[in-house]
């Protein structure tokens, strides 16, 4: 079984040395191969000749994954003339743009829609959650079909492709998951390592228990807390005393424990770090705006992570615990017999969505597109709103609608990306895409676009065989 650690930006001292062993392992198979690794390609970024004349601007990006498939009928893909059946129920209201119509459901959203572009023409063959996750994280094809948790083999997720090719962003950690990793089971769906480049590359996640709150609590920082009675000056004396049992050793195994060590001690005990990730640093109001709950706090915390210098944070919005039971927010296929306990409590498929799901998002998400958008941040800061398909364009005879990936919307601001737009469009009903489709491939594509980076950049796999970092085609019309 594939395990996320050790993880050098989630180690403690004492997971530092407990992961030696391991790092040791890894690193004996990889010296097999020392010889062909002399002739590496390294990760080479997009050059002069073959850049577009669209591209995008990015430094960081804020990667939002609504987990479960929202509606887009009854957000941002509305078909008012669509029969009865078809046509949501909820009212369309007009938005910043003329022209461009979202749902009552999302009013403050609605009025950003100037920094938005839409991309009405996602499209792919799988409706299956853990699958088609797997795919729209990946950004392609899984190598073995029906294989959806992460595995070392893996190509790289995005946050490791823009470690691997820009380099490390500075003492804070490239790739961020927020409030932790996305799995319905264990491990992770893929596209949350570094796969082949290795753990070094894989993101810290904050915290790993498997939950989700709408409701008032903190956003628990699991890897960084200090535990055990330990304290800043406990943590020196125990690297004083490692660096005193390792100096009369040498060797490449002790070299990359050592960088290990420190990656880990640093992030430990770094003020930009701690500062960085002090979510009572900001005002009240501010983080009242955001919503008091964790998915709007690890909103606020991604837009903190990036303005100190993360390159790419992922906030995965997943589940909702109501009385120990949990169930997915974005995947309402209607009031169905007794959701979690729910069931004597709302009644009808607007309240259900309406409570608890798409209040929480309005608030959170336009909080972040005003407050990039305010500090100047949005201009280099790529913001994506992605899930693993939509919705049927028929209503269910639970007032709901299924699972549906032939034609669905996810969003891009910021980064260099031309608000105010639609890209592609659905059918007359939203059930097939009529023009300018998008796979999920193109999506991850069109997102390291953004960084400069085109699909012809080449990265090292294991075996020191160069790989294109993507499959996919970039949308540079966007930018």
């Amino acid at each position: 079984m594939f395990s996320l650690f050790p993880n050098p930006l989630a180690m403690t001292a004492r997971a530092a040395r407990a992961a030696l062993a391991t790092r040791r392992q890894w690193l004996r198979m990889s010296a097999l191969a020392a010889g062909s690794l002399a002739g590496v390609v390294n990760a080479r970024p997009l050059s002069v000749g073959a850049a577009s004349a669209r591209r995008g601007k990015a430094k960081s990006c804020i990667y939002i994954f609504l987990c479960g498939g929202p509606s887009q009928p009854d957000l941002w893909d509305m078909k008012p003339d669509a029969p009865s059946g078809v046509r949501s129920e909820f009212n369309p209201i007009g938005t910043s743009v003329p022209g461009i119509v979202f749902s009552e459901l999302i009013p403050q959203v609605a009025r950003h829609a100037d920094k938005l572009a839409l991309i009405r023409s996602m499209t792919h063959n799988d409706n299956g959650h853990g699958t088609a996750i797997a795919r729209s994280l990946l950004g392609m094809l899984p190598p073995r079909p029906g294989d959806e948790h992460v595995a070392r083999d893996d190509h790289p997720g995005l946050g490791a492709i823009l470690h691997k090719t820009l380099g490390a962003p500075g003492p804070l950690p490239a790739w961020v998951v927020l409030p932790r990793y996305f799995t319905t089971s264990s491990p992770p769906y893929k596209g949350q390592s570094g796969g082949f480049l290795g753990n070094a590359y894989d993101p810290l996640a904050f915290d790993k228990e498997k939950k989700g709150s709408l409701t008032d609590g903190p956003l628990r920082v699991g890897p960084l807390e200090l535990r055990d009675g330990a304290s800043p000056s406990t943590l020196a004396s125990r690297r004083q005393l490692r660096e005193s049992l390792a100096r009369p050793l040498a060797g490449n195994l002790i070299t990359q424990a050592d960088e290990a060590f420190e990656k880990a001690y640093h992030l430990l005990v770094s003020p930009e770090v701690r500062s960085a990730m002090d979510l009572d640093r900001e005002p009240a109001h501010v983080r009242d705006r955001y919503g008091r709950n964790e998915y709007g706090q690890s909103f606020l915390m991604a837009r903190r992570l990036v303005q100190s210098g993360v390159r790419f944070v992922n906030v995965f919005w997943t589940f909702f615990d109501n009385k120990g039971c949990q169930f997915n927010l974005w995947d309402n296929h209607g009031v169905e017999s007794d959701v979690c306990g729910i069931d004597g409590q709302l009644t009808g498929r607007q309240q259900l969505t309406h409570q608890y799901c798409t209040p929480s998002f309005d608030r959170s998400f336009s909080a972040l597109l005003e407050d990039l958008a305010e500090s100047g941040m949005l201009d280099d800061t790529l913001v994506a709103v992605a899930s693993e398909f939509g919705r049927t364009p028929r209503i269910n005879k639970t007032a709901g609608r299924d699972h549906w990936a032939p034609s669905y919307t996810q969003l891009l601001a910021g980064g260099g990306v031309r608000g105010g737009q639609v890209w592609g469009a659905s059918d007359a009903q939203g059930a097939y895409v009529k023009d300018a489709p998008v796979t999920p491939d193109d999506f991850s594509a069109t997102i390291l676009h953004a960084f400069g980076l085109d699909a012809e950049t080449a990265i090292p796999d294991i075996s020191g065989r160069p790989v294109r970092v993507t499959t996919g085609r970039a949308v540079t019309e966007l930018f």
